[in-house]
């Protein structure tokens, strides 16, 4: 089993590079390009980066996880297809910052309309699925708790926040897809810890669904060699709206949402910065940050770019260790 994931991993991660330089020239020629936002001077170099370079790594896991997919695959067809549903929305709000060549594509109304929409497909699906249904684990255990119909309203939630945090925290190069690299590699791996929790189809499911973490964990690393600064290509609304669905899908059908929060803290710090500001400029009309989200703020205060991903990472990557660790200690 293991040796077939690796081989996921590598042919995603060697198709995602074969086609990288193929869309960047594309959306070069294309003109699709990111329009900087004029008060981050620090980001003033980047005007002009061809942006949706998310199509990389949404075709090479659409593609090369289709190809290894095992005889029991409906979750993982409804994996993907919720991803390439929210990496249709990015694209069409990508499409209109490029078409009017400024920085607003969507109104944040028609975003969160489709947003819901497509959660709340999902979530009657899951409702309704001898698959998945309305029990979660507790995280650290085996244990679960049975929501009832309220598992609905808290898929839908649990969405609308993981897809909006991974947009925000899509601000720096290599940012959004080097902490989504540690994450999906970790969930991968507490998938495989609960795996005793599964038998029949759904233990052929869920080593699908395994499957798709580590392609995506290879897709995400090729096209990490073309995000880290300087990007060569920014995944826009595109890939980051994709990617928060994947994870999200991933974390629904295995009924391990509640692990979002925990190996995604960083996630989680980026949407509560800005929450925080916004709400406290409109009590007080002062801000706590100098910019939100937070890695907007450690860049005014002269942080480095690149020392602020580092940083982002290594502690994903710190927490992720942590996690696996007391799983294995409390529920293993």
């Amino acid at each position: 089993m293991i040796i077939r994931y690796l081989i996921v991993f590598m042919v995603g991660f060697a198709f995602s590079v074969l086609i990288s330089p193929f869309v960047i020239n594309v959306c070069k020629g294309l003109k699709a390009k990111q329009t900087i936002l004029h008060y981050v001077k620090e980001h003033e170099t980047k005007n002009g980066t061809p942006t949706m370079g998310g199509i990389i790594f949404i075709i090479s896991c659409l593609v090369v996880s289709v190809a290894f997919l095992w005889a029991d695959y409906l979750l993982s067809i409804i994996t993907l297809s919720v991803m390439f549903a929210y990496a249709l929305l990015g694209f069409l709000d990508d499409f209109l910052k490029i078409h009017f060549k400024q920085n607003l594509g969507l109104r944040a109304y028609q975003k969160i309309i489709g947003q819901v929409g497509i959660a709340v497909v999902i979530a009657l699906f899951a409702y309704n699925s001898n698959l998945i249904g309305s029990q979660i684990y507790i995280p650290f255990t085996k244990t679960t708790i049975d929501l009832g119909w309220e598992i609905i309203p808290f898929i839908i939630f649990v969405y609308l926040a993981v897809v909006n945090s991974v947009n925000l925290i899509d601000g720096l190069d290599g940012l959004a897809s080097g902490v989504s690299f540690v994450y999906i590699v970790t969930f991968a791996c507490i998938i495989l810890l609960y795996q005793t929790e599964f038998a029949g189809q759904v233990l052929v499911e869920m080593r699908n669904i395994q499957q798709i973490c580590f392609c995506m964990a290879g897709c995400l690393l090729a096209y990490f060699l073309f995000n880290c600064f300087p990007a060569k290509i920014f995944m826009g609304d595109t890939g980051s709206l994709a990617l928060g669905g994947l994870i999200t899908t991933l974390a629904v059908v295995t009924r391990l949402e509640l692990y979002i929060p925990i190996i995604g803290f960083m996630y989680v710090l980026t949407a509560l910065s800005d929450i925080i500001q916004v709400l406290h400029y409109k009590r007080t009309k002062k801000r706590i940050f100098l910019m939100a989200p937070l890695h907007h703020h450690f860049q005014m205060k002269g942080v480095n770019e690149n020392r602020i991903v580092t940083i982002y990472i290594i502690t994903t990557m710190i927490i992720c260790l942590l996690t696996i660790t007391l799983i294995l200690y409390f529920g293993g």
